[in-house]
């Protein structure tokens, strides 16, 4: 199956939607549950010129979502936050993989991004995976980093320096 890396468009808004609304998306983000079209539409039509939003499609359907988060402030200009989902049914398949792929080639060769950074819960070992895989090191856990199925939970914060290991 081919896997189309490409920029969001308006009408992808339902399908990044229904990503987010999956039980697994809930628990590995900090996404609330049932949110509405409302919210992702206002969400995701009043991103500014420091966010980038990609899809990934699979035989004409959006199985994925990242988004790269850029610092207009002067000090952090050479910083990049990543999120990511991929809908339950399209996970295994290297969708997760080329969304990586995509944004680390952007931000090391277009963007001037020199460090990405992310947070990830700690019970996520296949997500943690697949950020080692592209480059990224634990740097620290965030303690009682978010709320889910009643509980705190901590986090992992994770960084990849262009160029460097951490």
């Amino acid at each position: 199956m081919d896997i189309e890396i490409r920029h969001f468009e308006q009408e992808d808004i339902e399908a990044i939607k229904e990503i987010y609304n999956q039980p697994h998306a809930i628990e590995g983000t900090l996404q609330l549950p049932y949110q509405s079209f409302g919210h992702w539409k206002n969400r995701l039509e009043s991103i500014g010129s420091s966010f980038i939003c990609l899809v990934a499609e699979m035989d004409g359907k959006v199985v994925g979502q990242l988004g790269i988060h850029t610092f207009d402030r002067p000090r952090r200009k050479h910083v990049a936050m990543l999120a990511i989902a991929v809908s339950q049914n399209a996970q295994g398949k290297g969708v997760a993989d080329k969304l990586m792929s995509t944004a680390v080639d952007l931000c090391d060769n277009w963007l001037n991004v020199r460090r990405i950074e992310l947070q990830v819960f700690v019970d996520n070992p296949r997500a943690i995976s697949l950020y080692k895989k592209h480059g990224f090191a634990e740097e620290g856990v965030l303690v009682d980093f978010g709320f889910k199925n009643g509980k705190y939970v901590s986090a992992f914060t994770m960084a990849r320096i262009n160029g460097q290991s951490i």
